[in-house]
């Protein structure tokens, strides 16, 4: 199972970024794909979920209104378009699979994961 997320960046704040997140070797059909972060210091953050199952989603709040998560199936992607950046956004992203019907915010939940990807926004 491999994951590779892409699309991190330098973006101004008010700016916008979409992260890609390309799953492959993966045979079963229920899973979910979560996105988290870990900026400098910090615990890392379970940001947004998607469950392949029946496409309920998480987001954690404060994103809400900012963020959305989506996902093409036949493409075997997990997008996570990032509006209205603030620098406290600024962070490494990951993609993570957890084998599992529903989404979870616990990054021990998750089984698989990406080598993230890296987002600053600054002025």
């Amino acid at each position: 199972v491999q994951l590779v997320e892409s699309g991190g960046g330098l973006v101004q704040p008010g700016g916008s970024l979409r992260l890609s997140c390309v799953i492959s070797g993966f045979t079963l059909d229920y899973y979910a794909i979560g996105w988290f972060r870990q900026a400098p210091g910090k615990e890392r953050e379970g940001v947004s979920c998607i469950s392949r199952s029946d496409g309920s989603t998480y987001y954690v709040d404060s994103v809400k209104g900012r963020f959305t998560i989506s996902s093409d199936n036949a493409k075997n992607t997990v997008y996570l378009q990032m509006n209205s950046l603030k620098p406290e956004d600024t962070a490494v992203y990951y993609c993570a699979v957890d084998i599992a019907l529903l989404c979870s915010d616990k990054d021990r939940a998750y089984d698989y994961w990406g080598q993230g990807t890296q987002v600053t926004v600054s002025s």
